[in-house]
């Protein structure tokens, strides 16, 4: 206790936190005003050129010549431009940046990128379109054919396994899901549904909207109808069938006004259930 009475008291303890103080705050801004700067190149910036449209060994020279570094990023095929010549770059001309900063360059080849062109035959629309785009192919023009599944690739215009360059155009030919045949509607009236349906698929039509109906005497999940009412159809059309089901009984509610005596009972005369020689009979309990 003596002994942290003396320090706080003493004049050099707060001499000697007043110095440490004083040589932080002058460390720190010598380290912001002189040794950040230089290792930043705070306030240095340099222009970055434009070299493109120019030859690779050009570009080199004049971006090591501004203090810059460069890497090739991306090779691509131009036909209108000769080879080991730049397209682009990145950062882009006249953007400022540091001293030493590194250069993406485009750099168009000779030697077009080639492809294998993918199988998309039987696969639907929408994934043959990405299954090309994947591949970088470009997909084309798309012609339709009678067949009985909708929206599936017949054709394409590049067969499978060719190798084509890059870019190149596929037009597929795609199936507009209807047959080129007309088949016999078989006579599904009576069926259930899923014997219906099967009768259908092998018949090569297709079932549409179900509609449902209720009915008392036959069993539900029935075909009562179907319609177009056609003999044959095109192949791969679609049926709208009408199917029975449960009929829900509703109790009537009885008609007229039911008149209740001052007793609580009702008149005999005002009910019907009751026969008119039992109204007619005697009381016996009036009679005893």
């Amino acid at each position: 206790m003596d002994m942290l009475k003396y320090i706080f008291t003493n004049k050099y303890f707060y001499i000697g936190g007043f110095a440490l103080i004083v040589f932080g705050a002058v460390s720190l801004l010598m380290a912001d005003t002189l040794f950040m700067p230089s290792y930043t190149n705070y306030n240095e910036g340099i222009t970055v050129p434009d070299v493109t449209k120019v030859t690779m060994e050009e570009a080199g020279d004049l971006l090591t010549s501004y203090g810059l570094r460069f890497e090739i990023n991306e090779r691509r095929s131009n036909p209108g431009y000769p080879a080991d010549y730049v397209l682009d770059q990145a950062p882009g001309a006249s953007s400022i940046v540091k001293p030493n900063r590194k250069i993406y360059l485009t750099v168009n080849t000779e030697v077009k990128p080639t492809v294998e062109v993918p199988d998309v035959v039987d696969l639907n629309l929408r994934n043959a379109e990405l299954q090309l785009q994947n591949y970088g192919l470009q997909v084309g023009s798309r012609s339709y054919e009678s067949s009985r599944f909708k929206n599936v690739i017949l054709r394409q215009s590049i067969p499978a396994g060719a190798t084509v360059d890059k870019g190149t155009t596929v037009d597929l030919i795609v199936s507009d899901g209807l047959g080129e045949r007309m088949v016999e509607v078989p006579d599904i009236v009576g069926l259930r549904l899923p014997e219906a349906q099967l009768e259908l698929r092998r018949a090569g039509l297709n079932v549409g909207e179900v509609q449902f109906r209720p009915t008392r005497d036959i069993v539900p999940n029935t075909v009562l109808d179907y319609s177009p009412r056609q003999g044959s159809l095109r192949e791969g059309e679609t049926l709208t069938l009408v199917i029975s089901e449960r009929f829900e009984v509703e109790e009537e509610s009885e008609g007229g006004a039911i008149i209740i005596d001052s007793t609580g009972t009702r008149p005999d005369s005002l009910n019907p259930s009751i026969p008119d020689s039992l109204n007619d009979q005697p009381n016996n309990n009036n009679q005893e």
